[in-house]
């Protein structure tokens, strides 16, 4: 998984991984040349005390090292820049395939995981590729290298080398292989300290409200505790891998010295050349070190690999068809025949068989009691989900024969839970028309019965909105979020239970406001409070996910049993008339 990203993604900077590697070589060949000139000043310069052939090799060195030093700089440079840039490309992918996800997928996977394979996981699989610019480029270079200059300096102690390595590599290899599956464990609890920290800054007034600030504190204690045994799990392996390594690299230094100082004592082999061929067997090792240190974070890296590629694997429920018809919605009238809906998973279905008709002009309303689907037929409209059976028509056809944001864009939709963006009152009214002027924001304000307040801010259309719309109060929010609808004048309105956080004279006064408005337009409610649709031109009266009576709020109450124990929960009978 973690080639095909790279290679996916990194195909756009070719150009910058050829730089790094040339000059990550010619780093790479410097250093290799030096331990050579090294032993040229000793066997040559300091025995014969040849000042001049000391100071001329010196010279030449100090030419060398800044060379080295200035390629190793230019690598580095742009490896770093292709790395950020890699990350910045695989994060935005991600992001756009969420963005191309029904609520069934986002559901499936979870806010908390979404969150971080974006984050997270894209920083492992960024770090890794800056770690095989700058480190793995040059390792190999430099084992090769070594090992071809140290066999021209005595090939008598090259058996050290052939016996070397390989124990390294088993070595290395045993420890990263217990290492991997901990690094699966340790992203999946990110993923539940995520959820968990998410859960308690959304809930924070819940939990203050019901005492809950000490269960929430060992829950997010579990979580955390459970993150730290398996990361500590991982890091008792990954202790032994640096230890190991220098083991292996000491002994190595040990016996060079050992059997090169008995070839010194007898005079076949020079001082300068034992000298070099050290350096050589240590930077043969440090390059195998230095990629085993990459090969510590791979494992983690394979990992985050293939969750970020389980995201773009996804293949979204709702898509546009093939040949989807790209024709604006004109009208804006809604039918829904025999549709049918089923969450995945589920053993019994939420909707079954609704019929529903809402008509340019004219307002139809959704009752029902709790959890008897009026969210999730409301949410089929825009096509949130796709029915799993009938047909949902908008103009005559069906909205899975049109291309998406043909739909989308005949929809003013106020959901359940009325959510701003942060910026200003007028960036969120925006985005139902980015080119709405302020005398238009000001008028669906005043319809939306949300002028007053917004006036009294300071900055007026300029004040600031937290994320979530949390500056402001429940009903402010569920106001601005209806002069959003407003603002696009759409050809279907949609309000699902969008009255319910406002007192009895402000939804009048709302609702009065909205009808020469939406006088041209369907508006299809979802309502709880049987005052905010009881002067509907149709009622549609939920349970079970069926539809069990469909009339005017008198004909239901004579006709519906069902409307009519509703209605008598919040009214008198004498009020209901």
């Amino acid at each position: 998984m973690l080639w095909t990203l790279a290679r996916t993604y990194l195909r756009p900077y070719r150009g910058a991984i050829s730089v790094v590697i040339v000059f990550q070589l010619i780093s790479t060949l410097a250093t290799l040349y030096l331990p050579g000139l090294n032993a040229d000043i000793i066997d040559e310069g300091i025995v014969n005390g040849d000042t001049d052939y000391i100071l001329r090799v010196g010279g030449v060195m100090l030419l060398v090292t800044c060379l080295q030093a200035v390629c190793s700089i230019i690598a580095v440079y742009y490896g770093a820049r292709t790395s950020m840039a890699f990350g910045r490309d695989l994060r935005a992918a991600v992001f756009a395939k969420v963005e191309t996800f029904a609520a069934a997928e986002v559901t499936r996977f979870g806010p908390p995981t979404l969150i971080t394979r974006s984050t997270n996981d894209v920083q492992q699989i960024q770090l890794i590729a800056f770690m095989v610019f700058v480190i793995l480029v040059a390792a190999p270079i430099m084992c090769v290298g070594g090992i071809v200059m140290a066999l021209r300096q005595d090939v008598g102690l090259s058996w050290l080398i052939a016996v070397v390595i390989p124990v390294l590599a088993v070595s290395v290899g045993f420890i990263i292989s217990r290492m991997r599956p901990y690094f699966r464990q340790m992203q999946d609890k990110i993923d539940a300290i995520n959820r968990v920290l998410r859960e308690q800054i959304m809930g924070i007034q819940v939990i203050r409200a019901f005492v809950k600030g000490d269960f929430e504190r060992n829950r997010f204690e579990v979580a955390n505790h459970e993150y730290r045994d398996v990361a500590i799990k991982a890091g008792q392996w990954m202790s032994l891998m640096f230890p190991t390594v220098m083991l292996v690299m000491n002994a190595s230094s040990v016996a060079v010295l050992w059997f090169g100082g008995h070839r010194v004592g007898d005079g076949t082999l020079e001082v300068g050349t034992l000298t070099a061929y050290l350096t050589y067997l240590v930077q043969i090792l440090m390059s195998v070190m230095m990629a085993t240190f990459m090969f510590v974070m791979l494992p983690r890296a394979e990992v985050s690999a293939e969750r970020i590629q389980e995201v773009l694997d996804v293949e979204p429920s709702v898509l546009t068809a093939p040949g989807a018809v790209a024709e604006p919605v004109r009208a804006g009238r809604v039918d829904l025949e025999g549709v049918s809906f089923s969450y995945p998973d589920a053993e019994e279905p939420v909707l079954c068989d609704v019929d529903l008709v809402a008509r340019p002009g004219e307002t139809t309303a959704i009752i029902g009691s709790t959890g008897s689907g009026k969210s999730t037929l409301l949410n089929l409209i825009p096509r949130l989900f796709d029915a799993t059976s009938g047909r949902v028509l908008v103009d005559g056809v069906d909205v899975r024969d049109r291309a998406l944001p043909q739909v989308w864009g005949a929809m003013g939709l106020v959901p359940q839970k009325a959510f701003l963006f942060s910026g200003t009152v007028a960036t969120n009214l925006r985005m139902g028309d980015p080119e709405a002027t302020d005398d238009q924001l000001w008028e669906a304000l005043e319809i939306a019965q949300a002028r007053d307040f917004v006036e009294a801010m300071p900055e007026g259309l300029d004040a600031p909105i937290a994320q979530g719309g949390t500056n402001v109060s429940g009903g402010q929010r569920q106001r601005l979020a209806i002069a959003r609808a407003v603002v696009n004048r759409p050809l279907v309105y949609l309000f699902d239970d969008s009255f319910s956080a406002l007192d009895f004279a402000t939804d009048v006064a709302l609702r009065r406001a909205l009808r020469p408005v939406t006088a041209e337009a369907a508006v299809i409610v979802v309502a709880q409070r049987v005052s905010t649709i009881r002067d509907a031109d149709r009622i549609v009266v939920l349970d079970d996910g069926r539809v069990v009576g469909t009339g005017t709020h008198s004909d239901l109450m004579d006709t519906c049993e069902t409307y009519r124990e509703i209605v008598l929960s919040q009214l008198t009978e004498q009020e209901a008339a």
